[in-house]
């Protein structure tokens, strides 16, 4: 069990990893939206900067569909991290009234017979399509679009590492069946990003009334 432990530490490191570089997409699609809207629609009316998009291949479409490329690869790349932190929906008003074993058999019932499956099943068939759109060097049909592989990687890449995350999930629930590890279930206690940013806005906010209880104490002099 110690060994299957140490790949399971390893699957959910990585899962961290991913999901913590992931979400920098966030950040890059937003300031590719507001150069978008800033930029390229209000200057791709003049001449000289249409002449040098046009040039380039590139349009305004194209800016428009990396956002939904990033939007997609934080949706599937960071589903297993969503799962290493226990944050997918999850209905407990039945499994709730149960015992916490069999809260556990639940769950390991529920990756074994539609997780599993389910990643498997739908990787088998998403992939042909991801051979078939690289090969053909398929295009978005919108004018100036991007190429569509690489979005289209993003559906069985991101059930690949769902699926690794399911698996490290099913070792640490047989593995706190086995008393070796404690609740795997129990979400960490820190506060939440909401929380965090409550804090940080509050002490702002007392930092800017003291430095301004100072400037004015100096005027008052």
């Amino acid at each position: 069990m110690s060994f299957l432990l140490n790949i399971s530490r390893l699957i959910d490191g990585f899962s961290r990893l991913l999901g913590k570089c992931v979400a920098w997409l966030v950040l890059a699609a937003t300031i590719i939206c507001a150069l978008n809207a800033a930029v390229i629609k209000y200057a791709s009316n003049t001449d000289a900067f249409a002449t040098v998009m046009n040039a380039m291949g590139v349009g305004a479409n194209s800016f428009i569909e990396i956002q939904w490329y990033f939007f997609s690869a934080v949706f599937m790349l960071a589903a297993g991290y969503t799962l290493l932190n226990q944050e997918h929906v999850k209905i407990d008003v039945v499994s709730g009234r149960f015992s916490k074993t069999t809260q556990i058999w639940i769950d390991i019932f529920g990756i074994c017979c539609f997780l599993l499956p389910f990643v498997v099943f739908v990787t088998y068939l998403s992939w042909p399509l991801v051979v078939n759109a690289y090969l053909s060097h398929e295009m978005s049909a919108n004018a100036g679009g991007l190429v569509r592989w690489p979005v289209f990687a993003l559906l069985p890449t991101g059930l690949v590492f769902l699926g690794l995350q399911g698996l490290s999930e099913l070792i640490k629930r047989f593995a706190f069946l086995g008393g070796h590890i404690p609740d795997p279930t129990q979400k960490p206690q820190g506060k939440t990003a909401e929380e965090e940013l409550a804090e940080f806005l509050l002490q702002k906010e007392v930092a800017e009334r003291e430095a301004a209880a100072v400037r004015a104490a100096g005027v008052k002099k």
